[in-house]
């Protein structure tokens, strides 16, 4: 039975939430840790992440997250855990700022489902990416912005695959069940304004989870039926179980994209934060 929605977010405190650093753990379950495979390949590490959490504030009515020093991220974590539910929450991020929602969240590590919030050049917002879970990639589109004649951001408009620094492949969009069109998407967007995400995630250790922006459906992924290079459903279900924790993104940076990841000063903000459990 669908319950009422509540919230999750009184406004005024971050009551029921908490900052934890952006810090890593395995690139699968039971598999390497993401930090090895960085230094396999000659990327660079965070030092210390743990002394360099992002900021989460409030101002007014909305949470406010930026990067604490140039270069870290963090994540603000709900402290109770939610099984199949519906969240629907307001967003607006700055550009840009790659940032998200996680559902089914593990507590202690960094494991979970992620709903893209990636409002920066080639961008994905509503898609879906597998944290700790063999990095999969589930994107119906990817974006950029529309600069003015100063170079300024002003808007946005769908990414350029012959010059995409992550370019949306075929294999990304055949992952999902739905995809929306990228045209759709940037006929509902308010650029420099708020947005509504709502995110539907039902079907227990394995759900399918939908994300819609301002009411238009932009993508589902079937997370028992997805295939994607090391990616096991077993493992992941065992690992995260049937709840699991809800989680804001800061993004750090890194050698591939530096600050058009998340720019110096950028902020992402959230409010109007509810839930209901089904």
């Amino acid at each position: 039975m669908t319950g009422e929605f509540r919230t999750l977010f009184d406004g005024h405190t971050l009551a029921g939430w908490r900052a934890i650093p952006r810090v890593y753990g395995s690139w699968n379950p039971g598999g390497p840790a993401v930090t090895d495979l960085m230094a396999q390949y000659g990327v660079e590490t965070p030092a210390d992440p743990e002394a360099h959490p992002a900021t989460w504030e409030v101002e007014d009515g909305a949470i406010v997250g930026r990067q604490a020093k140039t270069g870290y991220g963090g994540y603000l974590l709900s402290e109770k855990t939610f099984g199949d539910f519906e969240l629907a929450l307001e967003m607006r991020p700055d550009w840009p700022a790659d940032t998200g929602v996680m559902v089914r969240r593990r507590r202690d590590s960094w494991e979970g489902f992620q709903i893209l919030v990636d409002h920066r050049p080639s961008g994905g917002i509503g898609g879906f990416y597998g944290n700790g879970l063999a990095g999969f990639s589930a994107v119906p589109f990817a974006i950029d912005a529309v600069p003015d004649s100063e170079g300024r951001p002003m808007g946005l408009r769908a990414d350029d695959p012959a010059s995409s620094a992550e370019p949306v492949t075929p294999d990304k969009i055949a992952r999902l069940s739905y995809a929306a069109k990228v045209e759709d998407f940037l006929g509902v967007w308010r650029w420099g304004d708020w947005n509504a995400l709502r995110i539907r995630c039902v079907g227990g250790a394995l759900p399918v989870i939908t994300t819609w922006v301002n009411e238009l459906r932009i993508a589902e992924v079937d997370t028992a039926a997805l295939q994607s290079p090391g990616y096991d459903p077993a493992a992941v279900a065992a690992l995260l179980g049937e709840r699991g924790h809800i989680a804001f993104e800061v993004h750090d940076h890194d050698s591939h994209f530096g600050e058009a990841r998340w720019g110096s000063g950028a902020a992402c903000r959230w409010r109007n934060i509810r839930i209901r459990e089904v």
